[in-house]
């Protein structure tokens, strides 16, 4: 086996860590929005009333309805997001030796502030690092996305970190 390491990036591609490349924002969450969500995660359980049930929820340490964890207010925009042009990144990792095959190479998340009806969710993903690894056939560029969703009072809702793959 191969020892794996790491192969300096090009200045062009270092000088994508930090960048921006897509922010959206949500409209207002709806109460029935967090509803039909929690009903469709649960199914074919009733979900937690916490969910729901607003007169139960007020009694609860969170003093209202919140939204399931995994709920995503961004799940039907009303029009199509744009995309970042990858192309000056791609033009890059080719100069690197990469033929551009993509992989999944996971994620993760962190859940920090409840989402609640009326809150208005800012999404905002940068490229959080790029690097090269040696693999055993061919050099790997892995690029780190992480996402960032705040709320109208600026409280941090949700970072996300997303590996992509290329060889």
């Amino acid at each position: 086996m191969t020892q794996s390491k790491d192969i300096p990036i090009t200045p062009g591609l270092k000088a994508y860590i930090g960048r921006e490349i897509s922010r959206y924002h949500s409209q207002p969450i709806a109460l029935s929005d967090i509803r039909k969500w929690a009903i469709a995660v649960y199914w074919p359980e009733t979900p937690p009333r916490l969910y729901w049930d607003a007169d139960y929820a007020k009694k609860t340490r969170f003093g209202g309805v919140i939204a399931p964890e995994d709920f995503n207010p961004f799940g039907w925009p009303v029009e199509k997001p744009k995309q970042m042009d990858f192309s000056d990144i791609y033009a890059e990792l080719k100069k690197m030796g990469n033929s551009l095959n993509v992989l999944n190479g996971g994620g993760g998340a962190q859940f920090l502030t409840p989402m609640r009806p009326g809150d208005v969710i800012t999404s905002v993903t940068i490229i959080d690092d790029i690097y090269y690894r040696q693999g055993t056939k061919w050099p790997m560029s892995f690029i780190i996305r992480k996402t960032t969703w705040t709320n109208q009072k600026d409280e941090t809702v949700r970072i996300s970190t997303n590996t992509q793959i290329n060889y």
